[in-house]
């Protein structure tokens, strides 16, 4: 460990931990201090390399990014660590913001989202330099409550969700219970009647709801006003009581004999809406989360284990790595794994959104959460708990419904002005109806309308709920979208550009024509060369075996197997010297294509590999041509179409030759083809299409596809490829279905207008009814059950989305 100490010594100083790796040496260590030490404010710097920590000494607040760049400016990582928070007592776009300001203020923090809808906090800190502990403590600071969100605690904070919900429904009933006789008065006069209580009998009931019930507008508002900013209960609490307060002047100096009009009933029936509003919406918002409780509900509870010869019930969490695990017909599979015995068709439906079973025999994978169909499977385990497919995927989802999309930044920006803004008008339209009118009673029931209808509930939940709900049918579907910004993102799409292999193809070739020479027959050319390449590992190879078993041919093997560099193979079979190869190896045996000449140009043009079969020895010659051709994917043509109709362009990017990618291109009708292009140079023309203006996707579903997937503004992974793609990936297909390109697309543009429509009601709310409400055309009453229905009907509108299909694809 060494230590910088500058000459600079301040009075206060606050410290800062960070994770670095990558350190090897001491002279790692230099570096990274050397880099430490040029912060700015950093007074001292000590780096252990044993512990791979930095510890630095700043003049004044701690500037973690700042210190994080010059780590990685250095060439070493500043380890970064992800914290999932429950935050309870937000009500409304402020108090999410407010959260998230304390959170990001925290030194150390890299980012921190908090999400209104869900209620959570998803925060990234170095790591090093702070833990839960100092987070729940920033929470609790501005007057909320939180606590860390345990792995595998999604069922208890649903039950928790599910408790609060009917809590809020008694307190609602009895709000409507005290309220109702209140509300005698006003139904009697317009039935003529006289039924108005006592006012000390109002005074008594509208108490029990304004101090009780309506106590925690009081504890919220405070909080926020000690943090110095304001909220929706602030709102509510100056509100109703300001109506109350007024009620009980009026009641207290009438004259003797006389019955003064009062508002008891206004403040009450006000915390009844709101409390309404709040039951309603806490139940909308349960219901956005029902794709993650149906992905949970896919787990098992137990697997049954193959022991010494018998069959033991465990819980899935004892099930290890290499067990072997039974499933019976009709069972869900526990984990992710081999099958090892057995077949049978398996339901994947919940997973991938593919609604006929598919077949499994041993070696095939099975993922947990699947049903079993119609035979005993016995599977080998690949991935419990965490690192099951399943378990990814509700990460993902979680992960997208918490993330925040960049539309929200402007709601934010509104939300921390908007609250004091009401405030501002609320107090001028009490200074104007007093001044103007002389009626300070009058002024005081319409400031109070401005207050109340003013709430910016619906503004909070208009962009996360319609995520939440977006995200969540996808997933249904066999969408998987990372964050919200992807999901935003998406639906502006103008260009897509799909690999070839695997995502518009099988990737797999097969063999698509066997043309004998003069003296040999079809049935022959097929024997010899499946013999040829019986012991090779190669894709052609595969495709001639596949090729003679459909044909029934048993062909035996080669011997003397060996490849022929850049060439072919050779080998003998059944006392014949053969060699399988290309042009080239033709050229070299002194041979010429003769009469196959013409057909072979025609099939190379049509994108076809070419194999020849050369027979060698004193007088070698052609036996025949063999033509390999990748199988464009069924669902490829109308993938394409599908798009087409949508507005967007379909491009294809792939390193064969211009022959097969034309081919392709034009069974496909694809236009515009960017052939031969190298692996590295894939992500160069995502910039090109970028560079036209467009706002593109790109479709891989290999390792190479992995840059142009980063570099585009949409990356969609097939989940069918490898790893890295669908990490370098905003959107993951869960099935090799390149049509679930325009259904992700489709489902950015429905969530994308439930968000703008969500914006537009909430501001519309504001924008109409606070001029109303101000210019006494409203009623604290009116304005209450608007303001309630504002925050419902903004969630109630999300959750339409919940009835989302992929679109009938074009031309099926």
């Amino acid at each position: 460990m060494t230590t910088t100490q500058h000459d600079s010594s301040p009075a206060t100083t606050a410290d800062l931990d960070i994770g670095v790796s990558g350190m090897t040496c001491a002279s790692c260590v230099r570096r990274v201090e050397k880099a430490l030490g040029r912060v700015p404010g950093v007074t001292a710097v000590s780096v252990n390399l044993a512990t791979e920590r930095a510890r630095l000494s700043f003049a004044g607040t701690p500037d973690a990014r700042a210190a994080a760049e010059a780590v990685e400016a250095a060439g070493f990582q500043a380890e970064r660590r992800e914290f999932d928070l429950s935050v309870t007592g937000m009500t409304c776009a402020s108090c999410s913001g407010r959260v998230e300001k304390a959170l990001t203020r925290l030194p150390g923090v890299d980012s921190a989202a908090v999400n209104l809808a869900t209620e959570r906090a998803h925060v990234v800190a170095f790591a090093g330099s702070l833990d839960t502990a100092d987070l729940v403590a920033a929470v609790e600071r501005v007057g909320y409550g939180a606590a860390p969100v345990a792995q595998g605690g999604e069922r208890a904070e649903e039950e928790l969700r599910a408790d609060r919900s009917r809590r809020e429904l008694h307190h609602v009933l009895i709000a409507a219970a005290l309220s109702l006789p209140l509300l005698a008065g006003m139904a009697g006069d317009l039935l003529g009647a006289d039924w108005m209580l006592p006012g000390a009998v109002q005074l008594v009931l509208a108490s029990v709801v304004q101090f009780w019930l309506g106590a925690r507008f009081y504890r919220a508002g405070w909080n926020a006003l000690r943090a110095g900013a304001g909220n929706m209960d602030l709102l509510v609490a100056l509100g109703t009581s300001a109506a109350w307060g007024l009620s009980l002047y009026l009641m207290l100096t009438a004259h003797p004999g006389h019955q003064p009009h009062l508002y008891f009933e206004a403040s009450s029936v006000l915390i009844t809406f709101v409390l309404f509003g709040k039951w309603l919406e806490a139940r909308a918002k349960g219901q956005t989360a029902a794709a993650i409780r149906a992905l949970m509900d896919l787990r098992p509870a137990t697997a049954r284990l193959r022991r010494d010869g018998g069959e033991t019930e465990v819980p899935v969490e004892r099930v290890r790595v290499g067990d072997p695990v039974v499933v019976r017909p009709g069972e869900r599979v526990p984990v992710d794994g081999r099958v090892v015995e057995g077949s049978g068709g398996v339901d994947e439906s919940m997973l991938t959104g593919e609604s006929l079973p598919v077949d499994k025999e041993p070696g095939a994978r099975v993922t947990g959460g699947s049903i079993n169909g119609d035979g005993l499977l016995v599977v080998e385990t690949t991935a419990v708990g965490t690192e099951t497919m399943l378990a990814q995927i509700v990460r993902m989802v979680e992960g997208a419904q918490a993330s925040k999309a960049p539309i929200q930044r402007l709601v934010d920006r509104v939300s921390a002005v908007f609250v004091p803004a009401v405030l501002a008008v609320a107090a001028l339209t009490l200074a104007g109806w007093w001044i103007v009118g002389g009626d300070l009673e009058a002024a005081i029931v319409t400031a109070v309308s401005v207050l109340v209808i003013a709430c910016p509930c619906a503004l909070g939940l208009a962009t996360p709920t319609a995520i939440m709900v977006g995200t969540g049918v996808a997933a249904r579907h066999g969408i998987l979208i990372k964050d919200a910004e992807a999901l935003e993102r998406a639906h502006a799409l103008t260009a897509v550009a799909f690999d070839k292999t695997g995502t518009l193809t099988e990737g797999k070739p097969r063999v698509t024509d066997l043309i004998p020479a003069d003296g040999t027959d079809g049935e022959t050319l097929l024997r010899l060369a499946a013999a040829l390449q019986a012991g090779s590992e190669h894709p052609l190879a595969q495709a001639l075996r596949d090729r003679a078993a459909a044909a029934g041919m048993a062909p035996g093997s080669a011997s003397d197997f060996r490849a022929l560099a850049g060439r072919g193979v050779a080998g003998t079979v059944a006392g014949r010297r053969l060699q399988l190869g290309n042009a080239r190896a033709v050229a070299e045996a002194g041979l010429q294509p003769g009469a196959l000449a013409a057909q072979a140009d025609e099939l190379s043009a049509s994108g076809r590999t070419l194999s020849w079969l050369i027979e060698v020895g004193e007088a070698p010659r052609l036996l025949g041509l063999v033509a390999f051709g990748d199988t464009v994917k069924q669902s490829a043509v109308t993938a394409i179409a599908s798009l087409k109709a949508q507005g967007v362009e379909p491009v294809m990017v792939t390193g064969d030759g211009q022959g097969a990618a034309r081919s392709v291109a034009a069974a496909l009708g694809i236009e515009r083809v960017f052939a031969e292009v190298l692996p590295g140079d894939k992500a160069a023309v995502v910039a090109t299409l970028k560079g036209e203006g467009k706002t593109v996707g790109m479709v891989g579903d290999g390792i190479n596809d992995a840059p142009a997937l980063a570099a585009a503004d949409v990356g969609i992974a097939m989940a069918t490829g490898t790893d890295v793609a669908m990490h370098s990936a905003g959107v993951t297909l869960m099935r090799g279905d390149p049509r679930l390109v325009a259904g992700a697309i489709d489902v950015s543009r429905r969530t994308y207008a439930k968000i703008r429509q969500g914006l537009f009601w909430a501001f519309a709310y504001n924008v109409i009814g606070i001029p109303l409400a101000a210019s006494g055309h409203l009623s604290p009453v009116l304005a209450g059950a608007a303001m309630a229905l504002s925050s419902v009907s903004v969630v109630v509108n999300a959750l339409t989305l919940r009835g989302w299909t992929p679109p009938k694809n074009e031309g099926a």
